[in-house]
């Protein structure tokens, strides 16, 4: 037989369950072109800022980043005349969600329905996309997608965040030669 604080416990699971389904890793494509051997490239550069366009301090950390992984996986950084050219976007949208949140039961209780409050809440979602280019061919060979909600501590620690999905993206990159 159901107690009267049943149809509470239930609306508390339930809660817990979606809050936990929220807390995902980032979803992470990567496509890579099935005519093209990866492992022959051996160079690579970035592309170029566009006429009045600016660096920026999170745009220097992604190339940055992405420097750091390629040169990892055995691919030499040139200035001129490169096999790849990396070309990187990111794009941060303000969001909002609408929540259905349980209330106490208390007098609107009836038959195992709870009463619940609408609320709104307000995130910031990011999506990095990062692509290498074939340069003799100007055609693309591989591109790496993740995106997810920035949380508070991305904002205040973005280095470190950029690293770590940065690092995400590349993990399935063969290395150069091998």
């Amino acid at each position: 037989m159901f107690s009267q604080f049943q149809p509470r416990r239930l609306a508390a699971l339930a809660l817990a369950a979606m809050l936990t389904g929220c807390a995902s890793a980032p979803a992470t494509h990567v496509v890579t072109d099935p005519q093209t051997d990866l492992r022959t490239y051996r160079t690579f550069s970035f592309s170029e800022t566009g006429k009045g366009e600016y660096s920026t301090i999170a745009g220097n950390r992604l190339k940055q980043a992405t420097r750091a992984q390629l040169q990892r996986l055995g691919y030499s950084y040139v200035e001129r005349n490169a096999d790849l050219r990396v070309y990187i976007l990111l794009k941060v949208e303000a969001q909002q969600e609408l929540r259905s949140v349980p209330t106490s039961a208390g007098r609107f209780a009836y038959r195992g329905w709870v009463s619940s409050a609408v609320e709104t809440v307000h995130y910031r979602e990011g999506t990095l996309a990062i692509d290498l280019v074939d340069t003799k061919r100007n055609a693309m060979v591989w591109r790496g997608v993740t995106g997810d909600r920035i949380s508070k501590s991305d904002m205040k620690n973005p280095g470190a965040t950029i690293d770590s999905v940065v690092r995400e993206l590349f993990a399935t990159l063969p290395v150069s030669g091998s």
